[in-house]
């Protein structure tokens, strides 16, 4: 009895005191929120970055830890950077740092190094960028039960184009489309790029490939073969299809190149064995499909000659529309694939530095 009477004196004294705006939940989210709140957070300064092949890049990641609840070492954390694939259904590693201890994979290796610019900078450097390196970054920081995450998307400056091969249009299946972009000194598009693309005028009217395995066109210019004259402009969209037996183009992205295009200024014009043969005499090699979109879009390359590419085709880059060169709009004008035998050119030949 003497044990009932205490307790209830007690509770009616706590009670007492509690201000008049008080509930019983209020209590218990503050209390669940200094108990469990998050002892480790991680944070990227910049969602994007941007730089170009062969540029170097920082992809910034910070993090802020509780020391009272970790103490004031921090040789226990882990800081690990992978790359996400375009389904997020796998994660390629890159780099992993645990004290003194640190490990490169694949591709990075020798190009990527933590910044380190302070004791709570997991920061990640790319040296040499890659074409391949375009995409989107996790840096995750872990340290005993607790971790974070953060993510940073990787953008290259450069230019997205269509191809199909000499075969004619809608020849490649999903893997024969990434090979033949990998052939022109580009990448297979993802569908951001296609995307900023055409919100920079890219209009194409047959479907291509793209790196999530969907086939996709942009359209700017609303016309009845390619969706019909009065659908609204936008990248149309014809879903995910089988990557080894259907059939269709290509969209390639390539960025900036080390080295010189040029228009080889020669006597006569080429069958596609001479032209190669000159631009070998010339200490080059034949241009690819790749380097004469880069140089005309990011060089702004001007020349109104048709010329031999690496592939066979004849194409020639317009950065000035005039009369008899693209007179309507700027352009890496195609020839077609002329008889490689009999049909004369120049030839656009490409040099790298070392």
């Amino acid at each position: 009895m003497k044990r009932l009477l205490l307790l209830v004196l007690l509770s009616v004294c706590w009670a007492d005191h509690l201000p008049d705006s008080y509930t019983p939940d209020q209590d218990r989210i503050i209390h669940i929120q200094a108990e469990n709140g998050p002892r480790l957070l991680v944070e990227a300064e910049q969602a994007k970055v941007f730089s170009h092949r062969g540029g170097n890049v920082t992809l910034p990641c910070t993090f802020y830890r509780d020391p009272t609840a970790f103490g004031s070492g921090i040789h226990k954390i882990r800081i690990k950077w992978t790359k996400l694939t375009s389904d997020y259904l796998r994660e390629v590693d890159v780099f992993v740092s645990m004290g003194y201890h640190k490990k490169t994979y694949g591709a990075y290796q020798g190009r990527v190094f933590l910044k380190g610019g302070s004791d709570n900078d997991a920061s990640l450097v790319i040296t040499d960028l890659t074409l391949e390196d375009y995409g989107r970054y996790k840096c995750e920081v872990i340290e005993g039960l607790e971790d974070d995450t953060a993510v940073v998307a990787l953008e290259l400056q450069g230019v997205v184009f269509p191809y199909f091969p000499r075969l004619g249009r809608y020849n490649l299946n999903f893997h024969e489309a990434r090979q033949a972009c990998l052939d022109q000194d580009a990448v297979i598009a993802s569908f951001d790029q296609l995307y900023d693309a055409w919100r920079g005028g890219l209009d194409w009217c047959n479907a291509g490939w793209l790196s999530d395995g969907s086939v996709q066109y942009p359209i700017t210019k609303p016309r009845e073969p390619c969706g019909g004259q009065n659908t609204v402009p936008g990248v149309r969209n014809y879903g995910f299809w089988d990557k080894d037996k259907s059939r269709y183009d290509v969209f390639c992205f390539t960025s900036n190149f080390n080295g010189r295009f040029y228009y080889l200024i020669h006597p006569t014009k080429l069958t596609y064995d001479e032209a190669v043969q000159a631009c070998l005499n010339d200490g080059a090699q034949i241009a690819k499909v790749g380097q004469i979109f880069a140089a005309w879009k990011l060089l702004g390359y001007d020349r109104c000659d048709a010329g031999w590419l690496a592939d066979g085709s004849v194409r020639y880059p317009i950065s000035r529309p005039r009369r008899r060169c693209s007179p309507t709009e700027a352009a890496v004008r195609f020839v077609g694939f002329p008889d490689k035998k009999h049909k004369l050119y120049g030839v656009y030949c490409f040099r790298a530095y070392n």
